[in-house]
């Protein structure tokens, strides 16, 4: 019995956390964050550039909220380019700062 309460619970969580981050652009925000804690935590990158980084994925991700919020919960397929355009700017300065 103990078991099967662990194994629902378990399946629980993993569904509530895949249906979170159903999005491109969720997954995508996902993947930067877990880029930049593994260049922190191999020391690739320092304290200063985390948080340049930090601040400019924060500015995006209110963005996100604000379009989101006058559209219904949805992004429109212009405010998904400039989000991606975003994010891929971020995403190379990510990577020049770990190398």
């Amino acid at each position: 019995m103990k078991n099967v309460l662990i194994n629902s619970v378990a399946a629980l969580l993993f569904a509530g956390a895949a249906f979170a981050q159903t999005s491109e652009v969720g997954r995508r925000a996902e993947n930067q964050q877990d880029r930049i804690a593994n260049g922190v935590a191999t020391g690739k990158m320092t304290a200063g550039q985390t948080a340049r980084i930090e601040n400019k994925e924060a500015a995006v991700n209110h963005e996100i909220h604000a379009d989101r919020k006058a559209n219904g919960g949805k992004l429109t397929a212009g405010e998904k380019a400039q989000v991606n355009r975003q994010q891929n700017r971020m995403s190379k300065q990510i990577y020049k700062d770990k190398h």
